[in-house]
């Protein structure tokens, strides 16, 4: 599973509507994102880098280099 954990989730939504495969979804009872597909995980690190809290860590052994362009 490439999503190690989401902890402190202060439940903006902001992963959810991100995440290019709804691999995380929101629990509306409890107000707090979770991991609902891991396994459709493509590690793009975009859940990762627009939370606002820093809830979300990746699997160190999965997590593959962040790549940008600067052209």
């Amino acid at each position: 599973m490439p999503i190690n954990e989401i902890a402190g989730c202060i439940g903006c939504n902001t992963c959810v509507e991100t995440c290019p495969t709804d691999v995380i979804q929101m629990d509306h009872n409890r107000h707090r994102a979770y991991i609902a597909y891991p396994d459709d995980c493509q590690i793009c690190h975009l859940c990762r880098l627009y939370c606002p809290v820093d809830a979300i860590s990746i699997t160190p052994e999965k997590s593959i280099p962040v790549v940008v362009s600067w052209r």
